[in-house]
């Protein structure tokens, strides 16, 4: 029977899922913790929003350096490979085959295994790149598709606590339930990706976003007492 996979290693799904997690927590939590210090609606929504312009920014520059420089150390790595194959091509087929050796195979096989699949260099580099290296050299994430992926979730995760202030609310009442409501979901969808129950997964985000939230919206009003 065939079947197919999820595309687990495109280098979108974990900025994506961290960017939305980290926009909703960490606008609603900055919302919360300015509305607590008694602050107008306007200052809290103009605070909204230079969170989430400056959150979606950074999402995007960190994922773009994190995923530039493992996909460059990943290469360099693989290059050390490419010279080792032409330098001792001997010492690369044993090490290749003591690898199958590990994994169970006869070791007369695993050496049969080994020259065969060392013939073409080409074929021999990825073999031991995603052997050793755990990397596949012609399938490396991108830095660009993660920088998009975390600047777009964060975005759309911080801008669900600020739309009651942009549409006219004075109160927190409704950024609270919407950012409820969108941790709960967002929970929930991610748990739909991982295998998770999505009631787990759902109540897992509601709990930490509310705890997130709740401290700074006490941290607020703290500081709005004190320099009041």
């Amino acid at each position: 029977m065939d079947h197919t996979h999820r595309d687990i290693a495109g280098g979108w799904l974990r900025p994506a899922v961290f960017g939305a997690m980290d926009g909703l927590v960490s606008n609603s939590a900055l919302i919360a913790g300015v509305a607590g210090s008694n602050a107008s609606a306007s200052t809290i929504a103009i605070t909204g929003l230079a969170g989430l312009a400056g959150g979606a920014f950074s999402m995007a520059a960190g994922e773009y350096t994190s995923v530039a420089s493992q996909g460059e150390l990943a290469k360099a790595e693989v290059e050390v490979e490419r010279r080792e194959l032409v330098r001792a091509p001997e010492a690369e087929r044993r090490e290749l085959a003591e690898l199958y050796i590990a994994r169970g195979l006869d070791e007369n096989l695993a050496h049969q295994v080994a020259a065969q699949l060392s013939r073409d260099p080409d074929q021999a580099l990825e073999i031991h790149a995603r052997e050793e290296l755990g990397v596949d050299p012609h399938d490396l994430p991108s830095p660009w598709l993660a920088a998009g992926s975390s600047f777009a979730a964060f975005a759309v995760g911080a801008i669900l606590p600020l739309m009651p202030y942009l549409l006219g609310a004075t109160a927190l009442w409704p950024a609270v339930i919407l950012t409820l409501v969108g941790l709960f979901a967002a929970g929930a969808a991610v748990s739909h990706v991982t295998a998770r129950p999505w009631w787990f997964g759902g109540l897992r985000q509601l709990l930490l976003g509310t705890v997130a939230g709740g401290l700074t919206y006490l941290l607020g009003m703290a500081i709005g007492q004190g320099i009041g």
